[in-house]
């Protein structure tokens, strides 16, 4: 008699619930933009939501203990002038975060730790350098005040928000550019673009080091994602438009490790990635339901684990980073749903009995800490980020002002004499004026007496 041998996995019984009402966010006007991003971000100390506004874009920021219903007189992030498409918060400071908007900028924010009282509309520094609308920000895992900015003029741009200055841009895309995701060290980033094309780039050298032509062979969007390995965890469609997933080696993009069908919809799938468990949720705009699966190191690399079902369509999706979740409760993950109206967390957790620290559930994760600045990633550093230990939860330190030091750009050009025409005579004081025109009837006079 033979049995069925099943996979052993500490993730094999994770499973997702909703928090109650009272625990959720009410009344938030998610905004109605067509745009395929997340509409949500969300760290150990704040949720930010792209809302809805007259007048230009804006989003909301809450601490994440102001639950329940949002007053709609609550005070707006509202520098941009155009719709807000997309935000992210730093990783090495909690209190900043980076948004990108249809009117062609960047802004980096500076959050106060209490609730905001007014309309905050002064960002800490405008990123300006995209033709086009811009639609993707990324912050660099490890390297401080590095971010990347993508545009609908197919440019990717990495500045250094410390000075507010680019460092360098790439214009390899020939179409619009999906998704964006850095690896692990931050030493390259994959990207997706309409041209059905997977990209892997290595920004300091200015070049693309790999591709693959239709991982998916659908002409709908494509996403993308590094794994802790190194591999790329794609999203895309079918020529038939049912949506799958695959795993790739960018040194050998011939063949997929792994290509699974998923269903048939039309919604987008974000996917999320836990590096430290090696999980991945799916989220499918328009879904009601987030799957999620684990990828192992033997075949066939990505394995199916559950789904997490509810009544109502998603509109967006926020992930917590892994030093934000309730170690307590064996919560490995926490997602928060947007709807229409309401942001609703859903926890993701291990059914482990013992109320002791789980060692094997919470490997020491990454921190807040950067291992290197932006000099020395521009002048070729790598590091991994800097592990800082789950045991005895993660307490989110006080505000730290982000401070730009903007380099003076009459510092380099060389002085200039200027003409008599062109002083601003509107600048001078009246004695000034008379001496001047004074001296100049003078000069008039000796010469047409000579």
């Amino acid at each position: 008699m033979s049995r069925s041998i099943v996979r052993q996995s500490k993730f094999r019984h994770v499973f997702g619930q909703a928090v109650k009402t009272e625990q959720g966010y009410d009344d938030i006007r998610v905004s109605k933009v067509t745009w395929d991003s997340s509409f949500c971000a969300v760290n150990p100390k704040f949720l930010a939501v792209i809302v809805e506004s007259s007048g230009g874009g804006a989003f909301l920021v809450l601490p994440l203990s102001k639950t329940g219903r949002v007053d709609k007189s609550y005070p707006l992030v509202v520098g941009h002038s155009g719709p807000v498409l997309d935000i992210d918060w730093c990783p090495h400071d909690d209190n900043v975060l980076a948004s990108c908007s249809e009117d062609c900028t960047a802004m980096v924010w500076q959050i106060p730790d209490h609730s905001l009282t007014r309309p905050l509309s002064d960002p800490i520094v405008v990123l300006e350098g995209h033709s086009k609308r811009v639609g993707i920000v990324s912050w660099h895992p490890t390297a401080r005040n590095i971010l990347l900015t993508a545009g609908s003029d197919n440019l990717v741009i990495i500045w250094n928000v410390g000075t507010g200055e680019p460092l360098l841009s790439m214009d390899d895309h020939p179409d619009l550019i999906y998704s964006i995701s850095w690896n692990r060290n931050g030493s390259l980033f994959c990207t997706t673009c309409k041209d059905r094309r997977l990209r892997v780039c290595d920004p300091r050298k200015r070049e693309v080091v790999a591709e693959r032509l239709a991982p998916h062979e659908g002409i709908r969007p494509m996403r993308a994602i590094f794994t802790r390995d190194g591999n790329i965890f794609t999203t895309g469609f079918t020529r038939m438009s049912q949506r799958e997933l695959g795993l790739w080696d960018p040194t050998n993009f011939e063949e997929p490790m792994a290509l699974l069908e998923l269903d048939t919809s039309n919604g987008v799938m974000l996917p999320y990635y836990d590096a430290d468990a090696n999980m991945v949720y799916l989220c499918g705009k328009g879904d009601s339901s987030v799957r999620y699966f684990e990828i192992t190191e033997e075949p066939p690399y990505v394995h199916y684990l559950n789904t997490f079902s509810s009544k109502e369509p998603q509109r967006g999706m926020g992930f917590m980073p892994k030093r934000g979740v309730d170690v307590s409760k064996c919560e490995i993950a926490r997602l928060y749903k947007l709807l229409d109206k309401k942001c609703e967390p859903i926890t993701m957790t291990v059914p482990r009995k013992s109320d002791l620290f789980q060692d094997d559930l919470y490997p020491d994760t990454a921190g807040p800490e950067p291992p290197m600045e932006a000099d020395e990633w521009l002048e070729g550093r790598d590091e991994d980020p800097i592990l800082v230990s789950m045991r005895d939860g993660y307490v989110p330190p006080k505000s730290r002002e982000l401070k730009v030091a903007k380099k003076n750009v009459l510092d380099s050009r060389p002085t200039t004499r200027r003409s008599m025409s062109t002083l601003e005579t509107n600048s001078l004081p009246v004695s000034s004026l008379v001496y001047i025109i004074q001296s100049i009837l003078l000069q008039l006079f000796f010469h047409n007496s000579v």
